[in-house]
């Protein structure tokens, strides 16, 4: 609950809020690093997939430690960290498996893919990619894989 509860109050967030990208489907809420390109790159992504982006810059140390009381430990932590109904969303995550969360709706905290991996959304560069699998977060701090890519 404790979890849940700061996600809420992360969501109430003073920050630069950037232009809004496309209004259609559900909406995420991105904080990201004001010097990060490719948060803003996977933030296109899920627009482009039909998700309401709301992409806010947070300063380094908030970001970080935001991430912490989540439970994003280093093991699963990327360069930004979103939220959609109740889920944190950690990092590259195709459009595809968020809207595979929120569908099915389990009980977990959210979505990581660790790192920054080359050919996940954002991370394109030309045709160079890199297998990479979308976690789930559980609540007791243990992943499983929730869909493998490349």
């Amino acid at each position: 609950m404790r979890r849940r509860s700061f996600l809420l109050a992360a969501l109430a967030l003073p920050a630069l809020r950037l232009p809004a990208h496309a209004a259609q489907g559900p909406e995420i809420r991105v904080l990201k690093s004001p010097s990060c390109g490719c948060c803003t790159a996977w933030a296109d992504h899920l627009s482009a997939a039909g998700f309401s982006v709301d992409l806010r810059d947070v300063p380094d140390e908030q970001l970080w430690t935001m991430k912490d009381r989540l439970g994003i430990g280093e093991e699963t932590a990327s360069c930004h960290t979103a939220m959609i109904e109740g889920y944190v969303i950690e990092g590259h995550v195709p459009a595809e498996d968020i809207t595979r969360l929120i569908n099915e709706r389990p009980d977990a905290l959210g979505l990581a893919v660790p790192g920054m991996p080359i050919g996940s959304p954002g991370m394109e560069m030309g045709d160079s990619t890199e297998p990479f699998t979308t976690l789930l977060l559980l609540a007791d701090g243990e992943t499983r894989a929730f869909a493998r890519h490349g």
